[in-house]
């Protein structure tokens, strides 16, 4: 028996000494997945309706198309530009992306001098609008992210599905999770809304069709 287990059977058997009542059992007969495939034509046009009201910017593109909607991405950007160590060569646009630092070893300071980041994602759920990066070598560590105040994600049609519970199970639990819906933002208590707090003020998604 683990610690854990340990200190939960004292908790419950304290719970019967007191006269407790048991825990109800938790239903589990939510919906699971959805009634379209990943990548369906409605999701990808519900993930795009959702990001578009977070106030994200989404630009479509074909399959060899990547490079170039990046160009178009980090137009009006005019600082450094950093990159995760496992980016695909070709998302590389020359001349545009300075990846050369070494991003595993960048401290918050150094990302700060950045203008923008350009990663992939791990998974999407259309129905909440959420991207999801797990730092894989094509999405880097998280600081990367958060740090820049642009954030170009490339998600791939595939990977959008419909629930969170199916986005959920494409992603490894034991990995460092993190889900995006729109542009850093939070409001005070006149619901004053302020970009920019938590992470990027700028969100544009590369969506791969």
């Amino acid at each position: 028996m683990s610690a854990r287990e340990d200190v939960l059977a004292r908790i419950r058997e304290a719970n019967r000494e007191a006269g407790h009542p048991a825990p109800p059992e938790i239903p589990r007969d939510y919906h699971r997945s959805g009634g379209h495939t990943p990548g369906a034509p409605e999701l990808l046009a519900l993930f795009r309706d959702r990001l578009v009201d977070y106030r994200a910017t989404v630009i479509d593109a074909p399959a060899d198309g990547v490079p170039a909607a990046i160009g178009v991405a980090l137009a009006e950007v005019t600082g450094p530009v950093v990159v995760p160590p496992g980016l695909p060569d070709d998302w590389v646009p020359a001349g545009v992306i300075d990846g050369s630092a070494g991003v595993g070893v960048l401290s918050p300071a150094d990302l700060d001098e950045h203008a923008a980041v350009v990663t992939a994602c791990a998974a999407a759920c259309a129905t909440t609008g959420t991207i999801a990066l797990d730092g894989s070598p094509d999405q880097g560590r998280r600081a990367l992210t958060l740090v820049p105040d642009v954030h170009v994600c490339v998600v791939r049609a595939g990977q959008v599905v419909q629930t969170v519970p199916e986005m959920l199970a494409a992603l490894q639990p034991t990995r460092p999770i993190t889900f995006i819906s729109g542009p850093s933002a939070t409001s005070d208590i006149e619901l004053q809304r302020v970009e920019g707090v938590h992470g990027p003020r700028t969100l544009i998604v590369v969506l791969v069709g």
